[in-house]
């Protein structure tokens, strides 16, 4: 996490592929964002730096924290807030943009933080998230841990898979993301 604050590239996801390369965000220069799921908020400090006016929104103290760590060791300031993103402190309709790189849509229920991001945006506005593919989650063991070569659950234990010790994922399938998405326009 904190070391991502270095890079001068945004990149996306474990394999780091170059947002140059997808051309997910586009010109981000002037746009209000809010980013849910921030944890230590380098994908934030990358938006920051391409004159986007972020705010960082994560549930985990410890999280923005090092956000702040980072914002000082770097000289880079925008608003961190410690909130659920099912339920986030913000006025309807003050962004342009809603990103989350893996926080929100693997640890909260989808139609929650959807829905909050569908009322966070404008008219037009755009929402960019990654998240784990059903099929690298249906390859993952039951104690954790990455996932392998072989099928371990199947679809159907996707929807909400709780972890020894606590926690709790969300991996829809790829229909059910439609249709969560449809739902909140």
């Amino acid at each position: 996490g904190l070391a991502l604050w270095r890079r001068p590239a945004i990149v996306w996801g474990l394999y780091a592929t170059a947002e140059a390369e997808l051309g997910v965000l586009g010109e981000v220069a002037g746009l209000d964002v809010v980013e849910l799921g921030c944890g230590v908020a380098h994908v934030s400090a990358w938006l920051a730096r391409r004159g986007a006016r972020v705010v960082g929104v994560d549930l985990s103290a410890a999280q923005l924290a090092s956000a702040r760590a980072a914002q000082r060791e770097h000289g880079l300031r925008f608003p961190l807030v410690q909130a659920d993103a099912e339920h986030v402190p913000l006025a309807d309709a003050c962004a342009d943009l809603v990103v989350s790189e893996h926080g929100s849509p693997a640890y909260c229920r989808p139609e929650g933080w959807v829905g909050e991001a569908a009322r966070l945006l404008r008219p037009r506005g755009r929402l960019v998230f990654l998240t784990n593919s059903p099929l690298s989650a249906m390859c993952v063991p039951a104690e954790g841990g990455p996932a392998g070569d072989r099928l371990l659950r199947g679809p159907e234990a996707l929807r909400q898979v709780r972890w020894p010790g606590g926690g709790v994922e969300y991996h829809p399938g790829h229909g059910d993301w439609i249709r969560v998405l449809r739902g909140h326009g």
